[in-house]
C-alpha cells in the first residue's frame, strides 16, 4: 500500500474559515491541486458561492477563496492508501498535519468546515483529542466527493451555503 502525502495549506493572513478534507484523491495528487477530479463538486460549489468556479484557472480560484477569507487544507499529512476512497485509508498509517502551528500562524480562523465525515472523524481523533487548540466552531458538511452520491448536488449546495453565510457574517473589524 503506497504512502501518500497531502499538499501544503492554502491560506493567507486574513483567513477566517478553514475547509478541511481528509486526504487528496489520486486525480488531485497527480494534478497537484485541491479537488482536481472534475466529478468532485467542490469547485462548482465554490463557483456558485464565491465566484471560484472550475472555469477559472486554479490559481485564480485559490485567489478568490483567499479574498473571501477561506483557507483549504487536509487533516492528514500522510497515510497509506490504495486508490482514492477514504474507506481505503490504512488507519494505523494516519499522520495528522500540525494544526497547533497552523492555527497559531492564522489566529483569525475560528470556524472549521469538514468536507465529509472522514475529515471530521480524523480531526477529532488525530488532532482535537491530542492537541491544545483554540476554541473553534467545528461543522461537518456533506462530502463533495463523487463517491458520496447519497445527496444530490442541490442538497449539497443547500448545506454548503452555510460557508457563505459565515463569510458574510464575519464582523467588519475582522475582515
Amino acid at each position: 500500500m503506497p504512502l501518500i502525502t497531502s499538499f501544503p495549506p492554502v491560506a493567507n493572513a486574513t483567513a477566517r474559515i478553514l475547509i478541511l478534507g481528509s486526504m487528496p484523491g489520486q486525480v488531485s495528487l497527480r494534478a497537484g491541486q485541491y479537488y482536481a477530479n472534475p466529478r468532485n463538486s467542490f469547485w462548482q460549489l465554490m463557483g456558485e458561492l464565491f465566484g471560484a468556479g472550475r472555469e477559472l484557472p486554479y490559481t485564480q480560484r485559490i485567489r478568490q477563496l483567499k479574498k473571501n477569507g477561506i483557507a483549504l487544507w487536509d487533516v492528514l499529512a500522510s497515510c497509506k492508501r490504495t486508490g482514492s476512497l477514504d474507506s481505503a485509508i490504512d488507519a494505523p498509517s494516519m499522520v495528522a498535519n500540525n494544526f497547533p502551528q497552523f492555527l497559531s500562524a492564522h489566529p483569525r480562523i475560528r470556524s472549521v468546515f469538514f468536507n465529509g465525515a472522514m475529515a471530521e472523524r480524523c480531526f477529532r481523533v488525530h488532532v482535537q483529542a491530542k492537541s491544545d487548540l483554540p476554541l473553534l466552531q467545528l461543522i461537518r458538511l456533506p462530502s463533495t466527493s463523487p463517491a458520496h452520491a447519497a445527496l444530490s448536488y442541490a442538497q449539497k449546495y443547500a448545506a454548503w451555503q452555510l460557508v457563505a453565510r459565515f463569510v458574510a457574517n464575519v464582523p467588519r473589524t475582522q475582515k
